[in-house]
């Protein structure tokens, strides 16, 4: 496969070895340099960020929150576009991880569950042969390795005559498969782990990556990587950065200094009231900075596509310990959704649409918006497409291509699908469901959790219930029907692995009341302040 740069050199090479005699060497000279020009104003440098549980309301983009200032996404924000429904494949983050690389859902490849840090190796997805009496559902066992098989989008850069680098979060499979196995070139800090190896300031506890000084930020560091990298690469080779970030995940961990900012700035009385949170937030959006400051000194910001979005919604399962200026202790969650509800681990709107801004240099206007429905498996196809790459071969997509809506326009999409077969058993938590978005509708299914073993669903208006507060499938049955059978069609034509029916399920054990609840409220998460 070649890149159009290769594509006119090869022309090029050809031309000269059968008309060499016949045309003046000057003429050559000038048709090269013709030639080399138009190629190189095609190529596009790629970088790829990818936030870890920042939720939709974690940023200034959307108008949602008074407490996180994120000036360098404003930056990324003015520059290009951003969307304002964009979704992740999946409430957790390995699925989303899986999508961005392959093209294909959850639903497809098998990842619904961020258990690829585990020494259990498991290529197909299975359903359990028994399950506990007080469950309606035989569990769903998810993938927990990233398949070398897979024309990845690592690989097929790489094949097409890109540098690729990795750095950062990976949590799709230790060795064989890590980056190095995925085409990329360099991967740093080459870690398994579903967080950062301890804690976020140093010491860390990588097994052969260390700090430069004491108390470093993980994510300053790797913003200097990152960018050491890019400074090191030739310029002969256009590049695709993943700049997979730990950032906001936890253990939640931050500078002593940004803690303290941000605590003489807290309303208790808004939901978003962690100043621990806050200060994560705000190493995220430097780091950032820093990846804009790179490409601004480098003069290649006209070459170079930058997308950044986040694998899943924002925490809001875990309780973080605060105190106030005053010194009154309090527990939190890290963050809120609102005005979405639920969160990570949720198929509602708080767990699966996440912020989202595309610079693509001729394609994005600076400053624009788009209320179009993507999802992140869509940027394999696109890159694709814009890159003049070809689609691998024997490998379904289920992204599309939105370059028309990069471009000012709509999609012609007629649903998204998201997959949990899971019971995560956090705040607004549902049973094994999977959800479809059809214009402003969306219907949620849950397997089997009817009467007598038949579905049973949630329909939301989103134009009119963004929050989805009111369920409108009892009132609106042809609209249950007409989307429920898009779900079934989809189920079919990717060979989901579904959860099936407990033949060992009692309903004396049974107890819907717990459905949506976190059992004992808020755990205290793992966090290290002054």
């Amino acid at each position: 496969m070649r890149t159009r740069k290769s594509y006119f050199t090869a022309s090029l090479g050809l031309f000269q070895s059968k008309f060499m005699r016949i045309i003046c060497p000057s003429t050559l000279l000038f048709l090269a340099t013709l030639l080399g020009t138009a190629s190189a104003s095609e190529a596009k440098n790629v970088i790829f960020i990818l936030a870890d549980d920042y939720g939709w309301a974690d940023s200034t983009l959307y108008g949602h929150t008074n407490l996180y200032p994120t000036p360098n996404i404003d930056r990324l924000a003015s520059r290009g576009m951003t969307f304002s429904r964009a979704y992740s494949n999946s409430p957790l983050c390995s699925p989303t991880r899986a999508s961005v690389l392959t093209g294909q859902l959850p639903t497809r490849h098998g990842s619904t569950n961020p258990q690829h840090h585990l020494k259990t190796e498991r290529l197909k997805a299975s359903v359990a042969d028994k399950g506990n009496p007080g469950d309606k559902l035989l569990a769903v066992s998810s993938v927990t390795r990233l398949d070398t098989a897979w024309p990845t989008l690592g690989k097929q850069l790489n094949q097409a005559g890109y540098a690729t680098g990795h750095f950062g979060k990976w949590h799709l499979g230790r060795e064989p498969y890590t980056p190095l196995e995925h085409g990329f070139d360099i991967d740093v800090p080459h870690w398994p782990g579903a967080g950062p190896g301890g804690w976020f300031i140093a010491p860390w506890l990588f097994p052969s990556f260390k700090a430069n000084f004491p108390k470093e930020h993980i994510e300053d560091r790797m913003a200097d990587e990152a960018t050491d990298w890019l400074s090191q690469l030739d310029g002969e080779a256009p590049f695709y950065l993943n700049y997979w970030m730990f950032s906001v995940h936890a253990p939640f961990d931050a500078k002593q200094s940004l803690i303290d900012h941000y605590r003489g700035k807290i309303d208790l009385d808004s939901p978003q009231r962690s100043p621990l949170y806050a200060a994560m937030v705000h190493s995220l959006d430097d780091a950032i900075g820093s990846l804009l400051d790179h490409v601004d000194a480098a003069d290649i910001a006209e070459e170079t596509i930058i997308i950044f979005i986040s694998d899943n919604g924002g925490n809001q399962h875990s309780g973080i310990n605060e105190w106030d200026t005053e010194g009154n202790e309090y527990l939190t969650p890290p963050t809120s959704n609102a005005p979405l509800r639920g969160g990570k681990a949720t198929i509602f709107e708080g767990g699966i649409r996440v912020p989202c801004v595309v610079v693509w240099p001729g394609l994005t206007e600076p400053g624009s918006r788009s209320d179009e429905v993507i999802q992140t498996s869509d940027f394999y196809p696109t890159l694709h497409a814009q890159l003049g790459m070809d689609l691998p071969e024997n490998h379904v997509i289920d992204g599309i291509d939105i370059t028309p809506a990069l471009e000012g326009g709509s999609l012609d999409r007629e649903a998204i699908f998201t997959y949990f077969p899971h019971n995560p058993k956090v705040p607004n938590w549902l049973p094994p469901s999977i959800s479809v978005h059809v214009g402003d509708w969306k219907l949620i299914r849950l397997f089997h959790y009817g009467e007598d073993g038949a579905h049973d669903y949630h329909l939301y208006d989103l134009s009119n219930d963004i929050g989805e507060n009111t369920n409108l499938a009892q009132s609106h049955p042809e609209k249950v029907a007409q989307l429920d059978a898009l779900i079934e069609q989809h189920i079919q034509e990717t060979g989901a692995i579904v959860p099936l029916p407990n033949p060992s399920f009692d309903p004396a054990q049974y107890r819907p009341e717990e459905i949506g609840v976190q059992p004992g409220g808020l755990k205290k998460a793992r966090q290290r302040q002054g």
